[in-house]
């Protein structure tokens, strides 16, 4: 994964947005933490995985996928804001179930909103990698995905979104 340039890519997203909307020099880390949270609910909302009342089937591969990279954007811009970086390229495979990662994501993102540090960052975002990994989306998924996103938020900052 080349996150070089989907940090890169984020950096001009976020300075676009904050133009736009008056947030230069503001700390705007809560908003962008919850904003995380609420992502992270919404992508389990589409997998259904905790919704052992409902016979409904889970939603499309493409539409969980996109729900997945808007927690990517958070996730890199609450990086770039602390001036934190992703560097590992570890491969493991979770062995937990959609559920427990869902979980364990969560956990992480509170620790880090908790405790802002650069381990927190990272295990925040590797957790958030197994997720994908869980969810069955490849590197190349994930960055085809965030592209055309980052293109579609562009677009919604013109139109007044």
């Amino acid at each position: 994964m080349n996150w070089k340039q989907l940090y890169n890519m984020q950096k001009e997203l976020d300075r676009y947005i904050e133009k736009n909307n008056n947030l230069e020099n503001k700390n705007v880390f809560q908003e962008k933490h919850l904003a995380l949270l609420v992502e992270l609910g919404e992508l389990a909302n589409e997998t259904r995985c905790f919704k052992f009342w409902s016979q409904k089937p889970r939603n499309e591969k493409h539409i969980i996928l996109e729900e997945y990279v808007d927690g990517i954007h958070f996730i890199l811009s609450l990086g770039i804001e602390n001036d934190y970086y992703y560097m590992s390229e570890k491969k493991t495979m979770p062995t937990f179930t959609e559920t427990e990662q869902f979980i364990k994501v969560f956990q992480a993102c509170t620790l880090f909103h908790s405790f802002p540090t650069e381990e927190n960052y990272q295990a925040m975002f590797e957790s958030y990698l197994q997720l994908g990994k869980l969810l069955g989306f490849t590197e190349e998924d994930i960055q085809r995905a965030y592209l055309q996103k980052n293109e579609v938020n562009f677009k919604r900052q013109d139109t007044g979104y």
